[in-house]
């Protein structure tokens, strides 16, 4: 079940070394693509590479490929709904960040098979890696999270992996397939796997900042869950009638009028404390239940989320700094594929591309976020990492 790889302890070359390296192609032929990525990469001196792929690209020789140019160095990723490249939000291209020896180091494990989740086995696994990679003095730590993005294992592996690794934050990202809904998955040990999560655990000379935002505030409109199906992540009836005919009424329309397009702007949300999570719908079912993409019980009060301007939330989200006042050298982004549905179909792509440039965001968009121990949707998830000046990210 647990495949445990850890990197050659690597300490710094030189504290002006770029901490990473970016490489992005659009061939549609997988080998090409890779080649063209290794070319980019020629001369980084590579801890580990994430590498975040579109479903399009064929995954058995996209693996060989990556296993031809990047052989011995650990590859870790998943495929996913978009990528976030140094332009802003792509569809169809082929994006790696190398993650540089003079300011990195990790550790991997490769849960396999994910479903059922085995608990113990997987906290047992996890406290094993964490025994294995030996503490750097002054760098800081993290751990982040690729999961098959259909498991439905991804609430209660990263309230696992939280409770497990104790004071070490967790982040992380569902892979997705597009819009297809039909296989996700995550890359390890050279090897692209369904059923599968990957966690990572990473050691860094940089300091880091969590973020994690989305655009809803609740309304006064308020749903029950009477009837749930939680393994499968779907609800049969809310207050007591069919799930979709009461969300429907509740927005004013009909469940023939239910869309991809009213979901991403209509999600529900779940109160935890003082804090609102966001549980995104995934479609209509034909018997008129509601699929969700998070965790879902008999029981839960659901509210009705209430969108406010998408870019200033952006705009607000990405605008941090350190304690010394520095902007991020670069943030690794978890961003739901609901919420790139959204700026899509509200004619706002090309702005939000722009804010993601400027906050040199890298990344993909996910089907799930994992952020604070708990596993949303329709949320930024991201690492901000601030460290030694450098001027660009390519």
């Amino acid at each position: 079940m647990g495949n445990l790889i850890a990197d050659p302890v690597a300490r710094p070359s030189g504290a002006a070394a770029n901490p990473i390296a970016v490489a992005v192609s659009r061939e549609p032929d997988a080998g090409r693509a890779v080649v063209d990525l290794a070319q980019q990469l020629a001369g980084t001196d590579i801890c580990f590479l994430l590498v975040f792929a579109p479903a399009a690209l064929d995954r058995e020789d996209l693996a060989a490929g990556l296993n031809r140019a990047f052989a011995g160095l650990p590859v870790f990723g998943c495929s996913s709904a978009g990528q976030i490249t140094p332009e802003g939000y792509e569809t169809g291209a082929l994006l790696a960040i190398a993650f540089t020896k003079a300011h990195f180091r990790c550790a991997s494990l490769l849960i396999s098979p994910l479903k059922p989740l085995a608990i113990s086995r997987i906290s047992r696994d996890l406290r094993r890696l964490a025994s294995r990679f030996p503490r750097t003095a002054n760098w800081n730590r993290l751990a982040l999270t690729f999961a098959d993005g259909l498991s439905k294992q991804e609430d209660m592996l990263v309230a696992t992996m939280v409770t497990t690794l104790e004071d070490l934050p967790c982040f992380g990202g569902s892979a997705a397939d597009d819009h297809e809904f039909a296989e996700t998955f995550v890359l390890h040990g050279g090897r692209f796997l369904t059923d599968a999560a990957v966690v990572l655990l990473i050691e860094t000379d940089m300091d880091f900042a969590g973020l994690g935002f989305d655009h809803f505030l609740p309304s006064d409109q308020h749903m029950v869950v009477t009837r749930a199906i939680p393994e499968e992540r779907i609800v049969q009836e809310l207050n007591g009638a069919p799930a979709a005919e009461e969300y429907a009424r509740q927005l004013g329309l009909s469940v023939g009028e239910l869309t991809p397009k009213v979901f991403a702007e209509n999600p529900v949300l779940v109160r935890n404390n003082a804090m609102y999570h966001v549980r995104g719908i995934q479609q209509a079912l034909p018997d008129g239940s509601l699929s969700f993409l998070s965790a879902i019980e008999d029981g839960i009060l659901l509210t009705l989320g209430e969108g406010q301007d998408l870019i200033a939330k952006l705009r607000a989200g990405l605008d941090v700094t350190d304690a010394k006042g520095r902007r991020p050298d670069f943030i690794l982004g978890f961003d739901c594929y609901l919420r790139k549905l959204e700026l899509g179909q509200k004619s706002l792509t090309g702005a939000a591309s722009r804010l993601l440039q400027e906050h040199r965001v890298i990344g993909f968009n996910t089907y799930g976020e994992q952020h604070c121990g708990v596993h949303v949707n329709q949320t930024f998830v991201g690492v901000a990492f601030f460290g030694p000046s450098w001027t660009t990210l390519l």
